[in-house]
């Protein structure tokens, strides 16, 4: 493989798609000029299905088009569309009663629905943080980190949240433990402060010394407070996707602390075993790409899209291979890349309507067409497509220096 030709073409097919593909779809099809936020229930085509808002995608939505204009491509445009979403979770999102975030809400904003994870906070957190950044406004970073604070009260304090198990079996889960690093990095960029720090080292020491289990190669999803198995179908969830975008989030951890020496070296060495197993356990041998769910101890999955294929663990393996080749230089996870690369780009877009199916059988054939729902949208796939060139530019960077 011609390394630099390979990653100067998909460098431009990725801004190719972000720009010219993935934000025009949302702008047309998802933007509220009348009540403000954005819609994520539409069909194939773009047209509106349901006008409930999912809370996550006020915030997820203002982070990627704040992230595109901070990285790619100041396009005035993307800034409307944060401050569009920004106004309305301010307007309509949270709960003035507690100070928690819904999960939807309607049209013009009237709550429909909570849930015990605090989720929605993280998301309007980063958006907040990265709007920061695009416009120079600090006070959008100290509300950052004051919801920040808010969600670090919200988990510790017993009694807020609901627990997910009763104390028959108590339980700690892995997703808010990896999305806790992700929020507090990119608050940091903005606004330093020691707790966001004291967050990040926290999980990753969860991370490393209770969800890791090294006996059966894996991440798991959910264990005791004491780090132990739950020998359960539950327990033995092995959820590779989000393993691997837990992989690129120490990665990007690993970086900002350098990852050559200390401790940075430490938690690449982590990331990357968490990126081995991970691929292992989620790769399909059989019909290629990301695989949902799996049991550490090889019993049928419980889930009924466990031998599925959603859109969004294929953007973190583009992510995190790309990652992985820059913290080392290893052609093995450029070969990494260029499967889950191809996979991807072979079932995921659709290339009459435009943006990407999310939801896939186990060959790469289309399960349903909608584009967007409560949990689909303007995040992962524009993401990975801002990110990826982010670290494709670092990677040619090294290469001219060496």
């Amino acid at each position: 493989m011609d390394t630099e030709k390979y990653l100067t073409e998909w460098r431009e097919h990725y801004r190719h798609d972000l720009l010219d593909d993935i934000l025009p779809f949302w702008l047309n099809h998802g933007l509220d000029k009348v009540n403000g936020g954005v819609y994520t229930c539409v069909d194939r085509e773009g047209k509106l299905m349901d006008g409930t808002k999912s809370v996550w995608f006020q915030g997820r939505c203002p982070f990627v088009y704040s992230f595109a204009y901070n990285n790619i491509d100041r396009r005035p445009e993307y800034l409307a569309m944060a401050k569009n979403c920004i106004d309305f979770i301010e307007a309509h999102c949270i709960d003035p009663t507690d100070g928690r975030m819904y999960f939807e809400v309607t049209a013009d904003g009237r709550p429909l629905r909570k849930r015990r994870y605090v989720f929605s906070e993280c998301f309007a957190a980063i958006a907040m943080a990265e709007y920061s950044k695009a416009t120079g406004d600090r006070s959008y970073a100290e509300k950052a980190l004051k919801l920040f604070k808010e969600i670090v009260r919200f988990i510790s304090t017993p009694g807020i949240l609901e627990p997910k198990y009763l104390p028959t079996q108590p339980a700690i889960g892995h997703s808010i433990t990896m999305i806790l690093i992700n929020t507090a990095s990119r608050i940091r960029e903005v606004i330093p402060d020691p707790e966001l720090d004291r967050q990040i080292d926290n999980s990753l020491e969860l991370i490393r010394t209770k969800f890791m289990h090294p006996e059966f190669k894996a991440l798991l999803e959910m264990v005791t407070p004491e780090g132990e198995l739950i020998d359960t179908i539950n327990g033995r969830v092995i959820n590779p996707g989000h393993c691997i975008e837990t992989a690129w989030f120490l990665l990007e951890e690993a970086h900002y602390r350098g990852w050559d020496e200390g401790k940075g070296k430490e938690i690449k060495e982590m990331a990357l075993q968490i990126l081995d197993w991970s691929w292992e356990w989620g790769w399909d041998e059989e019909f290629g790409g990301i695989i949902n769910f799996r049991d550490c101890k090889g019993f049928p999955a419980q889930d009924y899209s466990q031998d599925m294929k959603f859109w969004w663990p294929q953007t973190e393996a583009v992510i995190a291979t790309l990652y992985a080749y820059l913290a080392t230089g290893d052609t093995k996870y450029l070969e990494m890349h260029r499967m889950a690369n191809d996979w991807t780009y072979e079932f995921l877009p659709d290339p009459v309507y435009g943006e990407w199916f999310g939801y896939l059988h186990r060959d790469g054939s289309v399960a349903q067409p909608a584009k967007g729902n409560l949990f689909k949208g303007p995040f992962h796939v524009p993401r990975m497509l801002i990110k990826s060139q982010m670290l494709i530019d670092e990677i040619l960077a090294a290469h001219v220096r060496k």
